[in-house]
C-alpha cells in the first residue's frame, strides 16, 4: 500500500512538473493555483470536514504537501544528475546512485509518516476518505488532461 501511494505521488508530481514546464511560467503558476483551489474544494466536500476539522486539518495538509513536493523535487534532481552521469560515462555514477536512492528513501519516509499526522487531527474514517478522494481527484484530472469528462458528480472540464 505504501509503495502504491509513493508511486501515485511520484506520478502526480511528475505530471504536475511536466505540465507546468510545457507552459510558460505564469501560465503554470495559474494552473497550479487553479488546481489547488479545485482540490481543496473537492476534498473538503468529499471528506465532509466540519469547520473545526478544516481549521485543524488544512495547515497539516499544506505542510505535508510542501514536504512531499520538496522530497519529489530532490528525487527528480537526483534522477537527472544520475541519468546525465550515465549518459556521459562519468565516474560519479556510484555516488549519484547513492544520492538518488537516498532521495527515494526520504520520499518514502515522508509518505510513511503522513497518515499519523492526519490521524492526529481527523478521525480515521475521514483520513481514509482523504486518501480515496485524493486518488479520485487525481484520476479525474488525468482524464480531463486527456480530453475526457470526469465521472458524474466529479469535477469535469471547466468551460
Amino acid at each position: 500500500m505504501k509503495k502504491i501511494i509513493t508511486i501515485i505521488a511520484a506520478a502526480t508530481a511528475i505530471l504536475c512538473f511536466s505540465t507546468a514546464a510545457s507552459a510558460n511560467k505564469r501560465c503554470g503558476e495559474d494552473w497550479k493555483e487553479k488546481m489547488q483551489s479545485e482540490k481543496i474544494a473537492f476534498l473538503t466536500t468529499e471528506i465532509g470536514l466540519t469547520p473545526e476539522e478544516a481549521q485543524a486539518f488544512w495547515p497539516v495538509y499544506n505542510q505535508v504537501e510542501k514536504e512531499k513536493d520538496e522530497a519529489m523535487h530532490n528525487v527528480i534532481k537526483a534522477y537527472k544528475e544520475l541519468n546525465k552521469a550515465i549518459e556521459e560515462g562519468s565516474k560519479d555514477v556510484a555516488a549519484l546512485l547513492d544520492k538518488y536512492i537516498t532521495a527515494q528513501a526520504k520520499m518514502n519516509e515522508v509518505e510513511n509518516g503522513v497518515a499519523a499526522k492526519y490521524k492526529a487531527v481527523l478521525p480515521v474514517e475521514k483520513v481514509a476518505k482523504l486518501y480515496v478522494s485524493e486518488e479520485r481527484f487525481r484520476r479525474n484530472h488525468i482524464r480531463r488532461l486527456h480530453g475526457g469528462e470526469g465521472r458524474p458528480g466529479q469535477p469535469g472540464p471547466q468551460k
